[in-house]
Formats: C-alpha cells, sequence, structure tokens
C-alpha cells in the first residue's frame, strides 16, 4: 500500500451562476441564434448576472478564533455556494433571487476541523450544508427557510487527497472532497481507475457521489456509486464512526447503506474505501438507428437481458438524436460501447448488434475493437452530452425554460411511461405557457427488469415568472410518475425538489426509522435541513 501525492486543481474559473467553467459559456450571438428556433423566447439574451446585484447582507454570526481561519464571509464565495445548477438555480441568479445566501463557507481540511465546526454549529443554531462540487440538480446544497439563526455552507473540497492504495484489493482510500479529474489523476500512474464518470465528473466530488447515490459511467451493471463502495467514515454531531473495509457482509443492515444516499442529513462523508479497476484498453462502439421507438425499447430489452453487459447502451428517440446530432432523418439512436481491460471485445460488439439487428435496427459501426470515429452519431452523441448544460444556461438567459427530470421503472410499464409523459409534460407545458413545448427522451441506464429514461423539456417561458412555470411542469411530471409507479429519481438525489415525490415513494415505516436516525444522529437538526424529512 502506498500514499500518493495530491494533484494541482484547474486554474480555470467556475461560472458562479452556471454550469462548468466561465469561459464555455455561450456568448450573446449564440444564445440569440438559439432562442431564434424556440417561439416565444425573449428578443435579446438577459445580462450575465453580477455578484454586486445580488442581496448578500453581513454574515449573522461569526465563528469563534479557533475556527474563524476555516471560514469565509467573502461575498463571491457565499454567491458560488447559495445554489445547485439546476435551470431553477440558474434562472433565480440570471433574475437576482438567489434565496437565502449562506452566512459563511468554510474548507475544514480535516476529520476534527469538521466536526468541531459541527459542535459550533450546533450550540449557535448554525444550519450546515454539506458541500462538494456544487453540481446538484435537486436543490440538495441550498438553505430554504428561516428556522435558523444563520447557515453555513461547508465546502469539502480541501479534503481531496487519495490517501493510500491497495494495488493488492484494487482498492483506494480516498478523501470525499476530491473532484472527479482530481481523483482520477491520483490513480492513474497506478493504472487504477474508480471509473465512475457522471456528466458532471468534472464540477463533483466523491463524497457528493456517495451522498446522492450518483450514477455513473456505465449503463448496465455497475451503474450507482454504491457499487464501488468497501467503507465510508462519516462525521455527525453525535460522533464519528467508520465501518469496516469488507469485500462483503451479511452482518445486518449495512452501516454504509444508510449514509449513502442521505445528502448530508444524517451526517459528513468524509473518507471511502473504493474499489477500484484497471484502466481499460479495449473499446468498441457503434450506433444502431431504428425508425420505430418501440421497437428499439425492445432492442434494449434484449441486450439488458443478455449476459453482454455493454458499458453504454443509451437510447436516444428522434428529437433527442436530432438535439444531439446522432440523427437527421427522424431515427431514434441506440448508442452502444464496450470495454475491457483484458481482452477485446468486438464480439460482445457483434453480439449486440445482431440483437438491435433482430429488432429492425440498421447499424453504423466502426472496425472491431475500436473506438467511434469523428462524425459519427456515436461522437456527436458524446460532444452533445458534454455541451448540453452549457447550452440549456444560454437557453435560460433567453427567458425560456429548459429543463430534465429522470426516472427508472420496470419493462412493463416503460413504453406506456414514456408515451405519458410526452403527451402530458407536453400539453401541460403548452397550457400553462402559451407555447408549443418539446419533450424529449433518452435511456440513460438499462437494467434485465428495467430502464431509467431521462426527458428533457423546452418551451419558451413567461417572462420573471420562469421558475413558477417549470415548478408546475414539474408537478405536472411528478403526478405521472407516481401513476406509473416510476421512483422520482433515479440517480439526481431528492433534494428539495424531489421531496413531495419522495415521500409519496417509501413505505411509512422505512421514515419512521429515518427520522429516528435523525433525531440520534443530528439533535440539533442542522445537517441540511429539508432535505429527505422535515
Amino acid at each position: 500500500m502506498s500514499a500518493i501525492p495530491s494533484v494541482p486543481r484547474s486554474a480555470r474559473t467556475r461560472s458562479w451562476w452556471g454550469w462548468g467553467y466561465a469561459d464555455a459559456h455561450p456568448d450573446d450571438g449564440e444564445c440569440a441564434a438559439m432562442g431564434a428556433l424556440l417561439p416565444g423566447t425573449l428578443a435579446r439574451p438577459l445580462p450575465i448576472p453580477r455578484i454586486a446585484d445580488l442581496p448578500i447582507a453581513r454574515p449573522a454570526v461569526t465563528p469563534p478564533p479557533s475556527l474563524a481561519h476555516l471560514a469565509t464571509g467573502d461575498p463571491r464565495a457565499r454567491a458560488a455556494h447559495a445554489m445547485g445548477k439546476a435551470y431553477r438555480d440558474v434562472i433565480r441568479a440570471l433574475r437576482a433571487r438567489p434565496g437565502r445566501i449562506p452566512d459563511l463557507v468554510a474548507h475544514p481540511t480535516g476529520d476534527r476541523e469538521v466536526a468541531d465546526l459541527l459542535d459550533w454549529a450546533g450550540e449557535h443554531d448554525v444550519a450546515v450544508i454539506p458541500f462538494g462540487g456544487g453540481s446538484s440538480v435537486v436543490g440538495g446544497v441550498e438553505y430554504r427557510g428561516d428556522a435558523h439563526r444563520a447557515v453555513l455552507s461547508l465546502d469539502l473540497t480541501s479534503m481531496d487527497r487519495v490517501l493510500e492504495i491497495d494495488t493488492a484489493g484494487r482498492s483506494a482510500h480516498i478523501q470525499a472532497g476530491a473532484l472527479g479529474p482530481v481523483l482520477e489523476e491520483q490513480l492513474r500512474p497506478h493504472g487504477l481507475t474508480l471509473r465512475h464518470f457522471p456528466q458532471s465528473f468534472e464540477f463533483s466530488t466523491l463524497g457528493g457521489w456517495l451522498a446522492t447515490r450518483a450514477g455513473g459511467h456505465y449503463a448496465t451493471a455497475r451503474t450507482h456509486i454504491d457499487d464501488f463502495v468497501q467503507s465510508l467514515r462519516v462525521i455527525t454531531p453525535a460522533g464519528a464512526g467508520t465501518s469496516w473495509r469488507l469485500p462483503a457482509s451479511g452482518a445486518g443492515p449495512s452501516p454504509d447503506r444508510l449514509f449513502l444516499g442521505s445528502e448530508g442529513a444524517l451526517g459528513v462523508i468524509t473518507e471511502a474505501w473504493m474499489r477500484l479497476q484497471e484502466r481499460p484498453r479495449h473499446k468498441a462502439s457503434a450506433s444502431v438507428a431504428f425508425t420505430d421507438f418501440h421497437r428499439a425499447l425492445d432492442a434494449v430489452r434484449a441486450i439488458a437481458q443478455s449476459d453482454l453487459a455493454p458499458a453504454n447502451c443509451r437510447l436516444l428517440d428522434a428529437g433527442e438524436a436530432l438535439l444531439s446530432g446522432a440523427s437527421h432523418d427522424g431515427s431514434s439512436v441506440l448508442v452502444l460501447g464496450f470495454e475491457s481491460a483484458t481482452g477485446p471485445v468486438g464480439d460482445r460488439l457483434a453480439s449486440a448488434v445482431d440483437l438491435a439487428r433482430a429488432h429492425s435496427g440498421r447499424v453504423e459501426t466502426p472496425p472491431a475493437d475500436r473506438d467511434a470515429s469523428a462524425g459519427s452519431a456515436v461522437s456527436a452523441w458524446r460532444s452533445a452530452f458534454l455541451r448540453m448544460p452549457y447550452l440549456r444556461d444560454g437557453l435560460a438567459r433567453m427567458g425560456a425554460v429548459v429543463e430534465t427530470f429522470e426516472t427508472a421503472a420496470t419493462w412493463d410499464k416503460i413504453p406506456a411511461l414514456i408515451d405519458a409523459v410526452r403527451t402530458e409534460v407536453g400539453a401541460a407545458a403548452l397550457k400553462i405557457t402559451g407555447h408549443p413545448a418539446t419533450v424529449n427522451c433518452r435511456l440513460t441506464h438499462v437494467y434485465p427488469d428495467g430502464a431509467a429514461p431521462y426527458f428533457t423539456v423546452a418551451v419558451a417561458g413567461r417572462p420573471g415568472d420562469e421558475v413558477e412555470v417549470w415548478d408546475d411542469i414539474k408537478a405536472v411530471a411528478g403526478e405521472i410518475l407516481y401513476r406509473h409507479r416510476a421512483t422520482i429519481t433515479h440517480h439526481h438525489a431528492v433534494g428539495r425538489d424531489h421531496r413531495a415525490g419522495y415521500d409519496l415513494q417509501r413505505p411509512e415505516p422505512f421514515a419512521l426509522a429515518l427520522r429516528a436516525a435523525k433525531d440520534a444522529l443530528d439533535p440539533y437538526r442542522i445537517l441540511n435541513p429539508g432535505v429527505l424529512l422535515d
């Protein structure tokens, strides 16, 4: 086992109000060009918001001298920690309506400092919002209400080291504040990888992935961060605890499962032992076009129920395929990808392609065991996937309502669920805004027993009321998911935006147990108030 040196972070400036890097946002001309494609949007883009225009009051509390070096009341730091990166967050920043801005931002460097900050916050009625990369799209890193005297954003990104690597057991001991690129750079010299690549990879942390049960790179098999966890260390107001590092255990309910998905409401995850993999050396990809979306669903189900386990198996409906540039003829497109560290994967790709052909798919395949060539549907999709959040922010500047929501359901419900969302959400958006809406769908993850549809909604909003418009549309979507017994979220977490759906989904005895855990672990009720439970 060995310790790993730290890695410098990116020198690029993060956008405090929108997705990703500040220098990657569309300029005014690109925003206007996008807006012209969506009837009813503004004539010119809203200006880039300024921190000087936000209602930032003086901090309501002052930390004691022993903690003062960890905390800042700097307006820019506080603004950047006020919200996540959902559409409603972006438009609130553009309209200078960010909600309650944290009084302080703290950057602890170790467990003792985390514990000391929690002790101080509990004694002084300060709400604590654990914060990683701030990429939440469900209201998971903001404070709503006025029940606490002050709000502290607890930023863990100074705790970003890979502390130890067990090469024999192919696992690593990692601090929770490590951003995706920082984590992977420390693993790279050892030929190992966590291989967990959510869309937010550059801008989210290991702790955030764990606290939200994030979905990642794999479309089948090991789809969630849960699958890679060996052990967690968690700091709570009631004390600290570390689960045993084990390959598996049947010793009662898993302590790790209590904190996976807890979103900082029960404790602060500070370290984890994570299972690693050798870096893949063999890759192969293909795209398959379908004229009939329901035949494409059948093809995906057949592939998911085989033993092929593709790393990528994402189905884009015609609208999503057009938006990403994967197809321009009205076809739906299935993006397939295989990878391995040990041997060629061309045969597995060929078998998946045969299953797709059996369901009327038309195949575009690059040479066996090679990645997709430039200009292919696979390449177009990858580029669009990474660029899409920036384009969403550009459309938000044009007054458009552009947002996504995702779910999962069993195969027997999937076709009717997708049809209902397209029809009913589209009708609701038209009624609410007076403008026709685009509702697209893709499958991001697939399983032998079901799939995870991911929906994109785009419609011209009502100037100044964009948040209310989206909230009304989202309420309709939530009712459809509940009616079809589809989860309120497959991989984006609950946060505050999904609370109503989560309350309906969870069994009441489990809710009683969760409330008891909250009372025991967070007696002062300071940890991320409003997330998961009141």
